[in-house]
Formats: structure tokens, sequence, C-alpha cells
């Protein structure tokens, strides 16, 4: 099988875009990032009968979804981990790729692995880590034919852990950086003036995903999802702003009326306007 048979189970049949709801934050070790997610089977069964082209999971969430019988979104295996998301910027930062994450991918029948690829000021270790997670899992993808996204991430310190950061010209090149070293696809945080997000799309050559972020408001959301979809990228990654949603499931319908219908904003909203909360 090669990689491109795969990354079709990723890509909306109609409208060549994917919404991939990610839902590994419990990997990370962090209790706030847990919301929204403390109860695991029946938070994915919520998204599953919303109907994300994909789900984001770490190796031992995973099986709950593929183990659902009948017809769900794809696989998309999260096969690093890193302590950079910690309340405070932590003295030594690691990324640790997991033992045989490729063969693993493999038996878990995932469409696509995603791994980090994260720059932060002074710690050169911990980028240099993330390289080599990248360049190994590169080996065992084209060994294995299965699609390499890769999440470049540039990070400043602050107050309560790492920030975000997106300046164009550091994204830009941290972006390249990752499609240089063979990413199949490229999950991008998104640029400070929207505006710019088309030189993401440009410098990566493969497919963009924006990710989500922090928790924003839902004209925010679907705002930003419109403007980003006009500046080319290929879908969407997001997290926080599904599954912290009082109705996940409508908010994935809004978000598919964005990206594979190319609905206004206000158009998208409606799907929210009846949004009855959902204990996950």
């Amino acid at each position: 099988m090669t990689a491109a048979y795969r990354l079709n189970r990723l890509f909306h049949p109609v409208s060549g875009r994917c919404i991939d709801v990610a839902v590994d934050h419990g990997f990370f070790g962090d209790a706030d990032l847990l919301a929204g997610i403390e109860e695991m089977a029946s938070a994915i069964e919520t998204l599953v009968a919303a109907g994300p082209d994909a789900i984001q999971l770490a190796p031992g969430q995973a099986p709950l979804l593929q183990a659902l019988p009948g017809r769900k979104p794809a696989l998309v295996l999260r096969v690093d981990v890193t302590n950079a998301y910690e309340p405070e910027p932590p003295a030594e930062p690691f990324s640790l790729l997991v033992d045989d994450a490729i063969g693993l991918a493999v038996r878990l029948d995932a469409a696509c692995v995603c791994v980090n690829l994260l720059d932060a000021p002074g710690q050169g270790e911990l980028r240099r880590q993330c390289l080599q997670n990248v360049a190994t899992a590169r080996a065992a993808c084209e060994r294995a034919g299965m699609p390499l996204m890769v999440e470049p991430l540039v990070l400043d310190p602050a107050a309560g852990g790492y920030a975000d950061v997106g300046d164009p010209d550091r994204i830009v090149a941290l972006v390249r950086q990752a499609a240089e070293m063979g990413a199949d696809l490229v999950k991008a945080h998104t640029t400070d003036d929207l505006a710019d997000y088309a030189r993401i799309v440009t410098a990566a050559g493969v497919p963009v995903l924006p990710r989500g972020g922090s928790r924003v408001t839902d004209d925010e959301v679907l705002e930003r999802t419109h403007a980003l979809m006009r500046a080319g990228a290929s879908g969407i990654v997001y997290g926080r702003n599904v599954i912290q949603h009082p109705d996940p499931g409508a908010m994935v319908r809004a978000l598919q009326a964005v990206v594979h219908e190319d609905a206004a904003p206000e158009e998208a909203a409606r799907e929210l306007s009846g949004a009855v909360p959902v204990d996950v």
C-alpha cells in the first residue's frame, strides 16, 4: 500500500478537504487539557456520530475508535509525546517517539501518523529530538506506505507555559523544514494576520491543515476557518474548539458547512443555533 492510498481516506471525496478532530490531549499529562474528554469512550462515540473525516488519537485510546462497528472517521495516530505543554516551561523539554510507532499505526489501521516539530528559543536539544523523530518516522513510513503529518510549532516562553507563536516568518521557516524532511501533510499554527496564511501554504508545498489552538468563541472559530480555506488550507485539525463545545456534534456540522460546502460563517452558524449541551 502506498501513502497516497491511505491519504484518500483522510480527505472528503467532494471538497478534497479534511476535518480532523484532535482528541490526543491526554497524552501530554496536563489535567487542564482533559476538559471535554474525561470519559473518552463517550467522547469518541459523540464525534463518530457527527462524522468528521478523521479523529486524532494517541496509541492507548485509538482502539476505542477502531473497535466501533461500521463506517467511522479515519484514524490519525499521534506517535510522539512531549512535556512542552506543561503549565510552566520545563527545565528539560523533550519529545519522545513511541516504540515501533509506524508498526503500531499499521496494526491499528491508521490512515496517517502525526509527529511534532517544536522550536523554542534556547532549546536546540528539543528541536534536535523532534528532527530525529521526524527522520525516524519518515523512514518507517516510507517502508509501510504510511502518510506522515508533521506539526511544526513555534513556541515562546510565557506565563502559564510555552505560548504558540503566530509570526509568519518563523512559521514559514519551520513549515518548510517539515516539508524538506518529507512531511506528506503539515499541521501548522495560524498566523497572527490570517491574510499571511497563504505564505504557509506556499512554503509547505503539501496539504496544510491549520491547528485550532486554544478555545475561542464560536464566531471566531467559523470566521477563522472560512479565512483559512480562502488562503488555500486543505482542511483543519481542531481539538478544544470542538471537544470543549457544549455540543461537539453541532460544531462539527458547522465546520463541515464551512470546510466542505464553502458556506459563509453566518450561514454555518445556523448549525449552532439549536445546539444542545452534550455530556461526554
